[in-house]
């Protein structure tokens, strides 16, 4: 099952083309590369609701720090842990 998952922006690439701007993200501390074209509003420290690669909204905080705790009673981290190895 695929899941929209919140996670944290490090940091962005910008190359001044909106399609190609890339962001660091941490998934709980798993880091991807995640395309932010759908949110250019997003900025560094910004959560962000992710699915398949690609921001699709900005998140507050607190509804993101809820989710973590959801998907960690879970073990809905797993697959993003999974990917890593």
């Amino acid at each position: 099952m695929c899941l929209a998952v919140p996670g944290k922006i490090l940091s962005i690439v910008d190359s001044g083309d909106v399609l190609s701007r890339i962001g660091k993200v941490s998934f709980g501390g798993i880091v991807k590369d995640v395309n932010l074209a759908y949110t250019p509003e997003a900025k560094v420290d910004d959560y962000v609701i992710v699915h398949v690669g690609f921001a699709l909204n900005t998140v507050d905080e607190s509804e993101a720090v809820k989710v973590f705790e959801y998907l960690k009673a879970i073990d809905g981290l797993e697959e993003l842990e999974n990917e890593e190895q």
